[in-house]
């Protein structure tokens, strides 16, 4: 019983947190290229790739539906992708509002701070 306990102590103390829910992610979560590319978007860049900060359409409308120019891309760099890689997150007109895919817009999670 003693062995059960303190496994579950362990567990609940040494492993990382889960994501909020199966749709949001903490930024703490987040890998730290993502962390660098939120930095950049809060400072207005420079930006790596000509590509971010470009509309993002939307057009499978995973994200919610919001006018045409409403939502921006930005990249987060792939460690050992020769490309941009898969990595994004996707910025609403509020700043507050930050979703991050690794799966190049299949799925999406929204970032909570």
């Amino acid at each position: 019983m003693y062995r059960l306990a303190l496994l579950a102590f362990l567990a609940l103390t040494l492993l990382p947190p889960p994501p909020v829910s199966a749709a949001e992610i903490a930024v703490s979560q987040l890998p730290p290229e993502a962390h660098e590319t939120l930095a950049l978007i809060r400072r207005g860049g420079p930006f790596p790739y000509r590509q971010d900060g470009t509309v993002f359409g939307n057009r499978e409308r995973l994200l919610p539906t919001k006018e045409r120019g409403y939502y921006r891309e930005y990249t987060v760099k792939t460690p050992g992708a020769a490309d941009r890689g898969p990595r994004r997150i996707v910025a609403g007109s509020e700043s507050s509002e930050l979703y991050y895919t690794d799966d190049h817009y299949r799925t999406f999670r929204r970032v909570r701070e």
